[in-house]
């Protein structure tokens, strides 16, 4: 697996903090501004009129859903019970499958651009290497392979011993990529497996699919306090991120620009219009 220093070679880094803002740009900041959001990045980027970026982001009580999770044979019930759960849920335009967020989970966006020189391995490897040597102080067990009973499993599930605490996914938009990171960092990840496995079974109800769904073992995953034995919060969490990031490259804060925001604004409306029946599902609920 490559290094962080042998895919990134750009020196400078944007660095924004989205962890405690309730709107943006005068809408909700739901996770359906964050993936606008990120979609605007990857689009600055790939023009080059941005920096690369790393963004923070955290989202309460909300179940992201996957495209092959919105074509389930019962996904209204599935919808349903997790809104009667107190969860909000959205469908993301990026890979993966279905993701538990909530107050104790951080999410990383790392912006890139180039990718067309860049393979969707080497992407991914950079934010593999970039956890790894951010928590290089806690823990040298952090591995990246499928881990095959967790909620969403891939390739490049991070975990220890076994046990899953962070999923990526990626988005290519242009020449420009946004991998995405959850970081479960706190909290009960057994109750969060146990509900997206609640959700798989009342929105399959045991059905052949041509899609494989994960059959999820809560078992299977934990948090990074419970797994390294060091508690962490997000908060410690986004101080590692913002210090690690210092020592790979230069970090700038710039505000969004008129063209981020004319980009974002038309792909949250796409969100929107992508979300509509599941919106309309969970009003029923």
């Amino acid at each position: 697996m490559k290094t962080w220093q042998e895919i990134i070679h750009h020196t400078t880094f944007r660095y924004i903090d989205h962890t405690e803002e309730k709107t943006f740009h005068h809408v909700p900041n739901t996770a359906l501004t964050s993936f606008a959001i990120d979609d605007a990045l990857a689009t600055s980027v790939s023009m080059e009129s941005s920096p690369p970026v790393m963004r923070l982001w955290v989202h309460p009580e909300t179940i992201v859903l996957g495209i092959p999770d919105a074509r389930l044979p019962y996904v209204e019930e599935g919808v349903k019970l997790l809104t009667e759960h107190g969860y909000h849920v959205v469908v993301r335009n990026s890979g993966g499958l279905a993701v538990a967020l909530d107050k104790g989970v951080l999410n990383l966006s790392l912006v890139i651009p180039g990718v067309k020189e860049l393979s969707i391995h080497d992407c991914y490897e950079a934010m593999v290497s970039f956890i790894q040597y951010m928590l290089r102080d806690i823990t040298h067990d952090i591995k990246a392979y499928e881990i095959v009973e967790s909620y969403c499993p891939g390739d490049y599930d991070l975990s220890i011993h076994g046990k899953k605490f962070a999923g990526i996914s990626q988005r290519r938009v242009r020449d420009g990529a946004a991998i995405q990171i959850y970081l479960d960092l706190e909290g009960s990840s057994h109750e969060r497996a146990a509900l997206i496995r609640q959700f798989y079974d009342i929105s399959k109800k045991g059905e052949d699919t041509k899609f494989d769904y994960p059959m999820v073992n809560p078992d299977v995953m934990g948090s990074l306090s419970n797994l390294t034995g060091h508690p962490i919060t997000v908060n410690d969490m986004k101080r590692r991120v913002f210090t690690t990031l210092q020592e790979l490259s230069k970090v700038v804060e710039i505000p969004f620009s008129t063209d981020e925001i004319a980009v974002f604004e038309k792909r949250y409306e796409q969100m929107l219009k992508r979300n509509k029946q599941v919106s309309q599902w969970q009003t029923e609920a």
